[in-house]
């Protein structure tokens, strides 16, 4: 049986008859003795975070205030150089910190890309997990509706503390002996939302070297001139974003910048980065890791 996506666990929590027989499952906080505080408005704590077991395996935090980026650094006998910074998702109130997150970040240090865990900041969502799971779903089912208006959501926190991430790594580049010329994100559902922001955003100094778009809005009809390399990915049958046209992808084809686009026939939304088992959506990361090969960005540096 296929794992369910947090698109259907959220579906099934919030119908009535679900939300009577369980809840959304408090945890303790995910231990994280790595994470790297980034700049922060005065106040911002950790206490702030409510965490959730969203389903098995799959903790999720919300109310995040306080930035922080944790490094997954690969065997340095494997290690290329590159490093991403990985972006969950959420749709700007919860993230997914294992399936879109820290499995994602093991999977790539296992390919000798070092890794780094963004936990961005969060709209305010209320404590009592019924509460959260209406405001969750009214933000999800918005999306179907309006594919222009989730396209244009904005979430100027996020993309600074995806600046912020990505400033970082590269100026500590020397101490992780990674290349700061082949820095860049992964992004996921809002994660990917965060990094095209930070894309159109940011001046060309401070661009990622590439980016990941997994399951983000396709409905983007603009590239910036600067752009840099797009790896776009999302289902077919994503209840969200469900595409018909890829109107991103064609922008980047317009503007000369270097675009692939995998749009799978199954897979749903929030498959997260290892893939939704019995689809196709299980070679994601393969096709990530050999597009940046291509791309040249995992070539070691000659000493």
């Amino acid at each position: 049986m296929r794992k369910a996506t947090i698109w259907t666990t959220l579906v099934a929590l919030a119908c009535p008859v679900a939300a009577a027989a369980q809840s959304l499952a408090p945890i303790e906080a995910m231990p994280d003795p790595a994470a790297i505080a980034l700049p922060a408005p005065k106040g911002a704590s950790r206490s702030s975070e409510v965490w959730n077991m969203l389903q098995a395996g799959n903790p999720v935090v919300r109310n995040v205030t306080q930035p922080t980026v944790t490094p997954v650094l690969p065997d340095p006998a494997k290690a290329t150089g590159a490093a991403v910074i990985v972006a969950p998702g959420g749709g700007f109130l919860m993230l997914s910190m294992q399936t879109e997150g820290f499995a994602v970040a093991k999977a790539l240090a296992d390919r000798g890309i070092a890794a780094f865990v963004l936990k961005y900041r969060l709209e305010p969502t209320p404590v009592e997990g019924k509460a959260f799971l209406a405001a969750m779903m009214a933000r999800f089912q918005a999306a179907p509706k309006d594919p222009a208006a989730a396209a244009a959501m904005r979430h100027p926190d996020a993309a600074a503390d995806a600046l912020a991430a990505l400033r970082l790594v590269r100026s500590r580049a020397g101490e992780w002996k990674l290349d700061p010329a082949r820095v860049g994100l992964i992004g996921f559902s809002a994660g990917a939302m965060t990094a095209l922001e930070l894309v159109q955003t940011a001046p060309a100094a401070d661009q990622p070297a590439f980016f990941g778009y997994v399951y983000g809005p396709q409905a983007i009809d603009t590239a910036p001139a600067h752009a840099p390399p797009m790896f776009d990915a999302i289902a077919f049958d994503d209840p969200l974003f469900r595409p018909v046209t890829f109107p991103i992808a064609a922008a980047w084809q317009q503007a000369k910048r270097p675009v692939e686009l995998h749009a799978y026939q199954k897979g749903g939304h929030g498959f997260g980065g290892l893939g939704a088992p019995g689809t196709t959506t299980t070679l994601l990361l393969d096709q990530f890791t050999a597009w940046l090969a291509m791309q040249g960005f995992l070539k070691k540096a000659t000493q």
